[in-house]
């Protein structure tokens, strides 16, 4: 008997399942060594990143071996069906490094035009997110429920979040600082599990800036599953990374990119 072919969702489940445990053997371990990626700054990567993606990669080429893969720790892979997956193992090493449960697993699939398909998963909580065609869950600790983004209508009554206080460049910071001086209330420091909770309806706005393709295509797909709306800072499409506005809906989406385009 031939085995029934996986959908693309449970592929990603199965990715993220691997991904967990590949990954959660290294979280809060005592000397674990970080390299640093960037000359002028910090950008820490671990083991525990590396054996994550391979985790993931080995699950595609057992059931996806047509598409493409873009991973941030080794790179674009060469598909033939005009798809991509697309990789973080660690979104928030940071954080992991810190012993912090707010990085996450980031697992897109989409074309040239954009993710179809997100997942967000935060193993050490067990808590997933996923969003594609138009439907968005949340499985973790409470069970399985639909998650919608909610109405905020105004800025004065949204919740803001950003990973980095200085958001990138000093006017893009100040960009930030515009929209979060009139919102209800700004928090920091989420990296991806941000994203999660706009599209769980928890938070209303994600303002980011300096961000590659990797970063983002996961929260892209499932934020719109889930009802809200993500753009670039002047309203065009964010995959390829750089500045980003996650909003619940596309009245406070509006709203905040107004101001964001003065800067």
């Amino acid at each position: 008997m031939q085995n029934t072919p996986l959908s693309d969702l449970e592929v990603a489940e199965e990715m993220a399942d691997a991904a967990r445990a590949a990954i959660l053997p290294y979280f809060r371990q005592p000397n674990l060594e970080a390299d640093n990626k960037q000359d002028d700054g910090f950008d820490p990567v671990t083991i525990a990143d590396r054996e994550g993606e391979k985790a993931m990669r080995a699950v595609l080429a057992q059931h996806r071996p047509e598409d493409g893969i873009l991973g941030e720790e080794f790179g674009q892979t060469a598909g033939t069906s005009g798809r991509t997956w697309v990789l973080d193992p660690i979104d928030g090493t940071r954080g992991f490094i810190s012993g912090t449960p707010t990085w996450g697993v980031l697992i897109a699939l989409g074309t040239e035009a954009g993710p179809f398909l997100g997942v967000v998963d935060q193993p050490y909580i067990g808590e997933r997110f996923l969003g594609s065609e138009g439907n968005a869950i949340s499985k973790g600790p409470a069970g399985t429920m639909q998650i919608a983004t909610r109405q905020t209508r105004t800025i004065e009554e949204a919740i803001v979040f950003t990973t980095f206080p200085e958001v990138g460049t000093p006017a893009e910071g100040n960009a930030f600082r515009a929209v979060s001086q009139k919102s209800k209330l700004t928090r920091y420091g989420m990296d991806c599990y941000a994203y999660a909770l706009l599209a769980a309806g928890q938070v209303d706005l994600v303002i980011e800036a300096g961000l590659q393709s990797y970063d983002i295509q996961a929260p892209i797909a499932l934020i719109q599953a889930a009802g809200g709306v993500v753009t670039d800072w002047q309203g065009n499409p964010a995959h390829h990374g750089g500045r980003a506005l996650a909003a619940a809906n596309a009245e406070l989406h509006a709203s905040a990119l107004e101001i964001l385009r003065q800067f």
